[in-house]
């Protein structure tokens, strides 16, 4: 099942007064975008039955918000971008260790040098996390067994974090 979020209608004061000087700009054109980094709080959380057929649903309140001018625009879609990219980072592990940007993520990190390595790091974690819990849930290895997933494990992420290739 999904948890599904909602936004509660009430803003707190604070996020309020941040939107109040563009209300009317919004008003005024329809279709308009303002961009705005906010912050959002837990304010209720529905737990379904067990055996329900219902969602999970949690509730959330913007309580702090501030909107940008034009000016602020283009550093904000900035921050976007890089989020963006992290979020969605995606590579493979080649023989050699390294990992392999997928196409769509080097091409979303055009001349951003910080994007590329992030998304590297990112998707590298990402494999390490999924080996790590496969081995976990492996049950029967020894103490012995396990010693040695773990230095393949403490292996990969140093290489990883030099961004060079494992040695033989």
């Amino acid at each position: 099942m999904t948890t599904i979020l909602k936004f509660e209608g009430k803003l707190s004061a604070a996020a309020a007064n941040a939107l109040e000087p563009h209300i009317r700009p919004l008003y005024d054109q329809p279709g308009a975008t303002r961009l705005g980094v906010f912050a959002i709080r837990h304010t209720e959380r529905t737990q379904p039955a067990v055996g329900s057929d219902k969602d999970p649903l949690v509730r959330a309140r913007i309580i702090e918000c501030e909107v940008a001018n034009r000016e602020q625009e283009p550093h904000l879609r900035e921050v976007m971008r890089a989020l963006w990219q992290q979020r969605t980072a995606q590579g493979t592990l080649d023989d050699a260790g390294e990992i392999q940007l997928a196409e769509r993520t080097l091409k979303s990190a055009a001349g951003v040098l910080h994007a590329v390595e992030v998304s590297r790091l990112r998707a590298g974690l990402a494999h390490w996390v999924d080996y790590a819990a496969r081995v976990n849930a492996n049950g029967k290895l020894t103490v012995s067994e396990m010693h040695h997933e773990l230095d393949i494990v403490a292996r990969g992420l140093r290489t990883l974090l030099d961004g060079t290739p494992e040695e033989a």
